[in-house]
């Protein structure tokens, strides 16, 4: 197979990492080398900070109206080579081409809204208090921003950041993970094409610790945009906070389904069964645990059992596929200790439970029963396509376990009754609900979690202002 190199780019110029060399990218689904990555030296992440400063002071300048047009034709470029994009993305991080297709379209649509919000970052003009006077606020790019985007939806994430980012008037460097480093480069051959000005969007692959550390503890970096775990969310949220620099934080989810008795359970069945194994679970929004009122529990089960027996597992470039591999052996080995732990704690598998195949990263979908809450599965998120299903009796009692854990990302209900909807939305402690649908991820709403799950919103107006900073002007005539 052809494999290619994914390459650094500072400064408007692709280069390579000469002296520390290349990291192999590997096809999840058949084991092979498809690719390499460039691994970023302390000098390379330094000539990306001074690059990002110069591009700043002229970025900064450029018209809001000009950067939308800048923005649409990133999106222009990208919707002509969606083919391409999606196919890198199959290869490298290893979900169904029709799944990537559509992340594709979501990432066009992300650069579409954000080159429209470039031309309403409003600011506003108090009344006056005095004659002759005014008093105004407005807002201004907040500067060069440090951006980590995570391979689980490699465009759409770092389109997130580049998109409002560039949109709001900032700089930015963006390193994204190395398990899909392809698509993030031809994100950025994109914004090149488009005619983005040398050193307001630079790109570095290499040692995580390394380039975080070396990118918030400069002074030219004024912000910093992760998504990824908690456990990283943490750590550069306390050496940020050393340098009292703002962050925006996605971090994990553990999400919880509310299957009440009133529900459509055909409906609810079927649409949690394609939720929560899309991109083989791993997905931070995606479903880790389905609670079921009693009296409609063995109805929904063998439901839901029958929708997961008709998942087609397997190379994401075959048709008909429906759930690829997982990213990497880490998580096949870490599916393998959610599944001892919960056997251990006398758990009943009802589908799946094994390693799928004996070549690529592959999990049978799993369904777990008569799990303890305090198991693994209950409590750490799984991200990779093993499920609980559990009972529960009353509102009260679903509503206090849904929201046992820290984490509080998104949350889900099915039910006909509109009471029990409002009192849901009322009740979960979660930044993101969907009531009888699985909200969809759109470009113009707000996306972060309360708890341990984030800090700060990307996405919709609020995550644009995010790359924004406040002045207020008081002005008096002579």
């Amino acid at each position: 197979m052809p494999t290619y190199e994914s390459l650094l780019y500072i400064n408007a110029e692709w280069c390579s990492a000469a002296d520390r060399g290349t990291k192999d990218v590997v096809n999840p689904a058949t084991e092979e080398v498809v690719g390499s990555v460039a691994q970023a030296t302390g000098e390379d992440i330094q000539r990306a900070i001074q690059a990002a400063k110069i591009g700043f002071d002229h970025w900064r300048k450029v018209s809001p109206q000009a950067r939308k047009t800048i923005l649409k034709k990133i999106a222009a470029l990208i919707t002509e080579r969606r083919e391409s994009l999606a196919l890198m993305m199959t290869l490298e991080q290893g979900k169904p081409l029709e799944e990537a297709r559509l992340e594709i379209d979501r990432t066009v649509d992300v650069f579409e809204w954000c080159a429209e919000e470039a031309s309403r970052t409003y600011g506003r003009l108090l009344p006056q208090r005095k004659p002759g006077s005014r008093e105004m606020i407005i807002r201004e790019p907040i500067g060069p921003v440090a951006g980590f985007s995570p391979w689980n939806f490699p465009a759409a994430m770092t389109a997130r950041k580049i998109a409002a980012a560039l949109g709001a008037g900032c700089s930015m460097i963006i390193k994204p993970s190395e398990e899909a480093p392809a698509i993030c480069v031809g994100l950025v051959q994109a914004c090149h094409d488009a005619g983005v000005p040398p050193g307001v969007l630079n790109l570095l692959f290499g040692p995580s610790n390394e380039i975080s550390t070396a990118l918030i503890e400069s002074p030219v970096i004024k912000k910093i945009s992760l998504t990824g775990s908690v456990p990283v969310g943490r750590k550069l949220s306390s050496l940020a906070g050393q340098h009292l620099k703002p962050v925006t934080m996605e971090l994990g989810g553990h999400a919880p389904v509310i299957i009440f008795d009133d529900a459509d359970i055909e409906k609810a069945a079927a649409m949690t069964a394609a939720f929560k194994f899309r991109n083989a679970g791993q997905v931070c929004l995606g479903v880790s645990r389905i609670f079921v009122q009693k009296k409609i529990y063995s109805q929904f089960l063998a439901c839901f059992l029958g929708h997961v027996s008709r998942l087609t597992v397997g190379n994401g470039l075959e048709p008909d596929v429906t759930m690829g591999p997982m990213v990497n052996q880490r998580r096949v080995d870490a599916m393998n200790d959610i599944v001892a732990d919960a056997q251990a704690r006398g758990a009943n598998i009802r589908y799946g439970g094994k390693r799928w195949g004996d070549k690529g990263y592959f999990w049978q979908p799993t369904v777990i029963t008569d799990i303890t809450d305090d198991a693994l599965l209950m409590t750490d998120e799984p991200f990779g396509p093993v499920v609980p299903v559990v009972c529960f009796d009353d509102f009260d009692e679903v509503i206090e376990r849904a929201n046992q854990l820290p984490l509080g990302l998104a949350g889900y209900a099915f039910t006909r009754s509109l009471a029990r909807a409002t009192a849901t939305e009322d009740g979960l402690d979660v930044g993101w609900i969907g009531i009888n649908n699985f909200s969809p991820a759109l470009a113009e709403a707000p996306f972060g979690g309360m708890k341990d799950s984030g800090i700060g919103y990307e996405g919709g107006p609020e995550g644009f202002a995010a790359y924004t900073q406040i002045k207020f002007i008081s002005q008096d005539s002579l």
